[in-house]
């Protein structure tokens, strides 16, 4: 009762309390923000050199490091189980309880627990890394295993490190969660690049050695970020009081915050890895199956995977962490009208977000898939015809799986976790039931196609019962729908002008300068063009409010 209490006291605040709160929430957005953009910046970026110093093995090393990360990366998720978000509830909750002795010995017992959980899943990612290779990469896989032994260091450290993370979440301090995020990248990015031009440009040559470095990258910028959240523990004067916490109010158990979190963590998890398990099926029924019926060489079978899956998914992710980070601000929204019963409300903001959602991905996706050659360019080489089209193809699927990152985590809010649960399923059964066939008929395109299918009816699905339950109004969506649409229409015309006129210019070739200067004068031509007819329309306030018509006022329109 006197939690309860001390509760709701605290939500009693002063008009000064209230701003300054609001000023630590727009702080930490900033700086979460900020760091986030950054991070993707340097994760896009560091590719042009990188590639371009591996000479004539860029496609295969580029192939052996995707597959290499997209293991790492599920065993980043399964290792961390939602823990990050736990943490930084309870830490806000005790803090709220004036109890922050407590919020202390929690952050020391689940380190323990993380620790040994890291141990765990470094050491199965660490000896399992032969099987994993096989399983992924082909029989000829050999120069995976090296790959995989770096990254199982760096599984080793990143879940105790996020529930450093998730206590500076806890307490607002977000400039020491995105100082750590910001670092990890940069030290990452300089080592990769460091390491890749000693060994490619100045020692052995040997490609492999250089991918490999380049995954031990992981490891080494998470020492980075340590050193970080080290430094902002040692400033506040909390990482003592970590160390030995004074006497407490409450009672808490690490085990069953950890057993609790990972029973509501689990249909998070798969779920929300769907895209990464099904590139992990791409990787390993590719290089297993494509034997079958060709005579390709291992390090073929690399260059054509890199066609669809790696050289695409470095510039794809960046517009799937738009959709995510789109589903994450509505999220919060959705629960709220779900929880007070505002059904009016929860169908308006349901309809609302997926024409915000085309709104922004729509535009992109025809943009990129526009601009291929250039792009392609820039941060690659000048594509060949098999290079445009699975690029192009890869771009026009993202807009189908950003949309189902939109899609499932309102039926897993709404509690109706085991329904996404049993759609998911069956979306990866039919990707399980199409994949050897699409590969064996139609090769690099199978795992495109099996992909795209396999998504099309598990986002039909989802929206058909998100649509059932909150009744969002789909003549309005899909006229929301339609007014991007046109607009894109528009742009588009724009870029394929633009783009023509170029080509006059700098040839039918244009080299990587060149085609940065087509990309941003096309591309910019393109984007303002947008701009410019939504704010005539006036789909600018409608999807921003009365930022939309800030920007337009900025824009002189």
């Amino acid at each position: 009762m006197e939690d309860s209490e001390k509760i709701m006291n605290t939500g009693q605040q002063s008009p000064k309390t209230a701003a300054k709160s609001k000023d630590q929430m727009l702080s930490g957005a900033a700086w979460r923000t900020g760091a986030d953009m950054i991070g993707k910046i340097l994760g896009v970026i560091y590719i042009i050199p990188w590639y371009a110093w591996m000479g004539r093995f860029g496609n295969e090393a580029n192939s052996l490091f995707s597959m290499g990360y997209n293991i790492y990366a599920l065993f980043l998720l399964i290792s961390t189980v939602g823990i990050p978000a736990a943490i930084a509830r309870e830490v806000a909750r005790y803090n709220t309880l004036d109890d922050p002795n407590m919020a202390y010995r929690l952050v020391r017992q689940m380190l323990g627990v993380m620790l040994v959980l890291g141990i765990v899943a470094s050491g199965l990612m660490f000896f399992l890394a032969g099987p994993l290779s096989a399983l992924v990469g082909g029989k000829d896989s050999a120069d995976l295993i090296p790959v995989m032994k770096s990254l199982a260091l760096a599984v080793l450290i990143f879940p105790s490190m996020s529930v450093i993370r998730g206590y500076f979440q806890g307490l607002n301090q977000v400039k020491a969660y995105a100082m750590s995020q910001l670092l990890e990248q940069i030290v990452r990015v300089i080592w990769m690049l460091a390491a890749t031009f000693a060994i490619m440009k100045l020692g052995s040559h040997n490609w492999q050695n250089a991918v490999t470095q380049s995954t031990l990258a992981a490891f080494i910028g998470m020492l980075g970020s340590y050193a970080v959240l080290f430094y902002y523990l040692q400033k506040s004067g909390n990482l003592n009081k970590l160390i030995n916490p004074g006497p407490v109010k409450s009672k808490i158990n690490a085990l069953e915050i950890f057993r609790s979190t990972l029973h509501t963590a689990i249909p998070f998890i798969v779920i929300g890895s769907a895209i990464q398990i099904f590139k992990i099926i791409d990787n390993s029924t590719f290089m297993n199956m494509m034997p079958w019926v060709t005579n390709y060489s291992h390090n073929e079978l690399l260059v054509l995977m890199s066609y669809f899956s790696a050289n695409t998914d470095k510039l794809t992710m960046v517009l799937l962490g738009v959709a995510l980070t789109l589903g994450s601000v509505s999220d919060p929204l959705i629960t709220e009208h779900y929880v007070q019963g505002n059904r009016r409300e929860l169908a308006t903001l349901v309809g609302y977000n997926f024409q915000l959602y085309v709104g922004f991905m729509l535009p992109a996706v025809i943009g990129m898939s526009l601009l291929t050659k250039p792009i392609y360019t820039i941060f690659y080489q000048i594509p060949s015809g098999l290079q445009s089209s699975l690029f192009v193809f890869a771009i026009l699927q993202t807009f189908l799986l950003g949309l189902y990152m939109i899609v499932y985590p309102p039926l897993t809010v709404m509690d109706h976790k085991r329904l996404a649960m049993r759609i998911f399923t069956l979306t990866l059964v039919i990707k399980l039931v199409l994949q050897v066939p699409m590969i064996l008929i139609f090769h690099t395109y199978g795992p495109l196609l099996a992909t795209t299918v396999s998504f099309l009816v598990g986002v039909f699905l989802c929206i058909r019962k998100l649509h059932e339950l909150t009744h969002f109004s789909i003549k309005n969506t899909v006229r929301g729908i339609q007014g991007a649409t046109l607009l894109t229409g528009f742009m588009a015309i724009v870029v394929i002008i633009v783009e023509i006129i170029l080509g006059f210019i700098f040839g039918k070739s244009p080299g990587r300068i060149a085609s940065v200067f087509i990309a941003a004068i096309a591309g910019g031509a393109g984007f303002y063009t947008y701009l410019w007819f939504a704010a005539k329309l006036g789909l600018l306030e409608k999807w921003f409010g009365p930022r939309g018509l800030s920007l337009r006022r900025k824009l002189h329109i």
